[in-house]
């Protein structure tokens, strides 16, 4: 196979990708939290209570993986779940004390990863990346929330 392939920004995105995965399950580890987490730490952060269909399209991943997700959170004590008053077939999301108080960490955990992926590169680099990335997802994912 020809070694150029590689340097292809698709297969280097998904490279990255992959990396920045795995260092922040590292970084994560030590609080209980994982990466795969952070959308619904996020979205919820606020107080405020979603369904899971609302999370699942937020996060953009399928609805049995968002369910397998937070079943996990719950047994963690990370969500609680309520009854909807607008759908009795489902459930207000919301996050508990205990992952309300993880939040400040795993943003410093966050700020810390990127600025150790991101050594050496200058202000004017991290923005432009950030701009070519951004229009990546966006051809890729036009419909992406908060884009």
């Amino acid at each position: 196979m020809d070694a150029e392939i590689f340097r292809r920004p698709g297969h280097l995105i998904t490279r990255c990708a992959r990396l920045l995965q795995r260092a922040g399950e590292q970084l994560f580890k030590p609080l209980g939290l994982g990466i795969a987490q952070l959308p619904v730490l996020y979205s919820l952060k606020g107080g405020n209570s979603m369904t899971q269909t609302e999370l699942a399209t937020l996060a953009r991943i399928e609805q049995p993986t968002m369910a397998q997700l937070l079943t996990r959170m719950e047994r963690d004590g990370l969500i609680r779940r309520s009854p909807n008053p607008q759908d009795k077939r489902s459930s207000l999301i919301a996050l508990t004390p205990l992952a309300l108080g993880k939040l400040p960490a795993a943003r410093s955990l966050l700020l810390e990863g990127s600025r150790d992926a991101l050594a050496g590169f200058s202000e004017v680099e991290i923005a432009t990346l950030s701009q070519l990335l951004l229009r990546v997802v966006k051809n890729l994912d036009p419909e992406a929330p908060g884009l």
